[in-house]
């Protein structure tokens, strides 16, 4: 059988020493085969984006085994883990996360050039224009709209065709006709590019469109 995506196992994250010691996931479980989409339910402070953090490299668990694309990520040093995200793994979050100095093509090309990706310009190109943003390629953060600049930071995720896609409150700061557009698309680019696909939600209409939901509570994975 073809390895999980996703396989994480008895995860604990704890932040902080002495009186400011923090348990933020206490025995996360979580396996995802490929061609699944998993939407990922819960309170505010249930460990939801902690728990994405770990499966994208971005916090080492304090223990447990997290297998992601068939890398232990907890093992691996930042240059590698810079690899495999730029490689495989695309995200996207809330506030956008553009560079301002950048335009809409180089925040998308630049992290493949450094990716060392000899067609970051015209996969770039293509990316935007699939995301309906072909017009506005040499237009800066400043002078695009919150739902174009989240076009743009789905373009960027998955320009590099990424195993995995990765979602935190992709529409939380849209109004709700621009986050309805910026889901379908979402699960669309996702389609495209053949990834998996882990969204953090608190809409259960985004919730039904995935394949499997998931729900948070108090650091653990409740099913």
């Amino acid at each position: 059988m073809p390895e999980p995506l996703i396989d994480l196992s008895d995860i604990h994250l704890t932040l902080g020493r002495g009186a400011a010691r923090t348990d933020i996931l206490r025995g996360a479980v979580l396996r995802m085969e490929a061609g699944e989409t998993i939407a990922v339910l819960g309170p505010s402070g249930s460990g939801k984006s902690s728990l994405l953090a770990v499966i994208a490299g971005l916090e080492r668990p304090t223990s447990g085994r997290a297998m992601v694309l068939g890398e232990d990520v907890a093992a691996m040093d930042e240059d590698r883990l810079a690899r495999l995200r730029g490689r495989s793994i695309g995200i996207v979050l809330q506030n956008f996360q553009l560079l301002p100095t950048m335009s809409a093509l180089e925040n998308v090309s630049v992290p493949m050039e450094l990716a060392r990706r000899g067609d970051a310009a015209e996969r770039a190109r293509a990316e935007l224009e699939a995301v309906g943003l072909g017009h506005r390629l040499t237009h800066y953060p400043a002078q695009l709209s919150g739902g174009e600049q989240q076009r743009v930071a789905i373009a960027r995720a998955t320009a590099p065709h990424p195993q995995l896609l990765l979602a935190d409150e992709p529409t939380g700061n849209l109004d709700a006709a621009n986050g309805a557009a910026i889901i379908d698309l979402l699960f669309e680019r996702a389609g495209a590019a053949g990834a998996g696909l882990v969204i953090i939600t608190h809409d259960p209409a985004v919730a039904d469109r995935a394949s499997r939901t998931v729900r948070m509570v108090d650091g653990r994975v409740a099913g």
